[in-house]
């Protein structure tokens, strides 16, 4: 807290304005208690900024006192950053469980300040954290944002290209001159053929790059007559569960530890 009390007065003598957008609102303590198994509920982190986040356990946990489960780290767009971290469950698994879809992961929906984007160094640190309070399994950590997140999907599969076991970025585009470092990881990338925000194109660039690099795992959902929402179709395709759950590091597929 006094970090942030700092920051905020350097803010005030124009020394640290571009920073001033990286500090949330906290939230108060009563917010940040854990949340029970099947809910979601908000939390907070602090590096050198802080940054809220939406945090959900799957309805089974801790019932099974070694069980690892699945982390998905999911990114927003640009329409839900903010201040209010409620913004995040607009779209996505975010807002799937909050409408009481029980989803076998434990979900982490962090929220950009306005006008910022995503940052991976801090997304890795926030990821780090979670991992050291919560039973995570290491090798099941999955990945997925749309628009400005698809983005930030990309960019950080491409920083910590072994970190995560398969990612879905969703009506997003990247760097491609980076695809070559991720061309072993499985990855499901989602487009709207009409999408005027962020055209195909953008995806189009990636795929192309990934299999110049010689990835073979990589599928790619075109749909037609779909503007930049595309987000919708693919969220509520419990295929794209399914898939993330048959991907682990190593190869093996997760499918085999259901009956752990």
């Amino acid at each position: 807290m006094r970090q942030l009390q700092t920051l905020r007065r350097l803010c005030l003598t124009g020394l640290l304005a571009g920073l001033c957008l990286l500090a949330p609102r906290p939230l108060r303590a009563a917010d940040a208690e854990a949340p029970k198994p099947g809910k979601q509920a908000p939390q907070s982190f602090e590096t050198k900024v802080g940054i809220n986040y939406l945090l959900y356990l799957p309805a089974d946990y801790g019932k099974e006192k070694d069980k690892k489960w699945p982390l998905m780290l999911f990114l927003h767009g640009a329409g839900e950053r903010g201040t209010d971290v409620q913004l995040v469950a607009k779209h996505g698994p975010p807002k799937l469980v909050a409408e009481g879809k029980e989803l076998p992961f434990i979900i982490v929906s962090p929220q950009v300040a306005p006008g910022e984007g995503w940052d991976s160094p801090t997304l890795k640190k926030l990821l780090d954290d979670v991992r050291a309070k919560y039973s995570v399994d290491s090798n099941r950590l999955y990945l997925t944002g749309l628009s400005m997140g698809g983005y930030g999907t990309w960019e950080m599969a491409t920083r910590y290209p072994d970190l995560f076991a398969a990612i879905a970025p969703i009506c997003g585009g990247g760097d491609p001159s980076r695809a070559r470092r991720i061309a072993k990881l499985p990855i499901w990338v989602f487009h709207g053929e009409d999408d005027k925000t962020v055209p195909i194109a953008q995806s189009e660039r990636m795929v192309e790059a990934l299999k110049t690099a010689g990835a073979t795992d990589v599928q790619f959902t075109r749909y037609p007559n779909t503007g930049h929402d595309s987000w919708v179709k693919a969220y509520n395709d419990p295929k794209l569960f399914e898939w993330f759950l048959s991907h682990e590091k190593g190869g093996a597929g997760a499918a085999a530890k259901e009956g752990k």
